[in-house]
């Protein structure tokens, strides 16, 4: 309680500026200031009709406020609207990155099925890059790993984890 006095001792006047915002001052209001827009002076309780005019100015200037914040909600909005965009477009191109991958890899491991079964001879580089003829037993391994590529690389896309 002893608060409220002092805050009221303090400013012992109050008027609405040139910019519609009140003005709570120990001072009096500048000469430029009407005398309907002083609301309360030295001593002096702010009269019924002074307040109702002093309530309608800030109600005023609230709704000058309110675009402000939905204009930056509007800012916000756009911004995490083209970051999903940029998002999705990443995910597009990495997507068709691997599609084009498992194309090319679909079209390799046929090629070298193909050639694997057509009995040709085939040779392969060891650790020392020496040419190492390809057995029955080398053939069927390498065959098996063929038919593994070409089944995960030329169905239909795995389902994403």
């Amino acid at each position: 309680m002893a608060l409220l006095g002092c805050g009221s001792v303090l400013a012992q006047w109050q008027w609405i500026d040139s910019s519609g915002n009140r003005v709570f001052s120990d001072t009096p209001p500048p000469a430029g200031v009407p005398d309907k827009n002083i609301l309360k002076g030295p001593g002096a309780r702010a009269t019924p009709a002074e307040a109702p005019a002093a309530e309608t100015t800030p109600a005023a200037t609230a709704p000058t406020t309110a675009p402000k914040l939905s204009g930056r909600d509007d800012e916000l909005e756009a911004k995490k609207k083209q970051a999903e965009e940029a998002e999705q477009a990443k995910k597009k191109a990495e997507a068709a990155k691997l599609a084009k991958a498992r194309a090319e890899n679909c079209e390799r491991a046929k090629r070298a099925k193909t050639t694997l079964d057509s009995g040709v001879r085939m040779a392969t580089m060891n650790a020392k890059g020496e040419r190492e003829i390809m057995d029955d037993n080398a053939r069927a391994a390498e065959s098996k790993r063929l038919d593994a590529i070409v089944r995960s690389d030329c169905g239909p896309l795995p389902a994403p984890k």
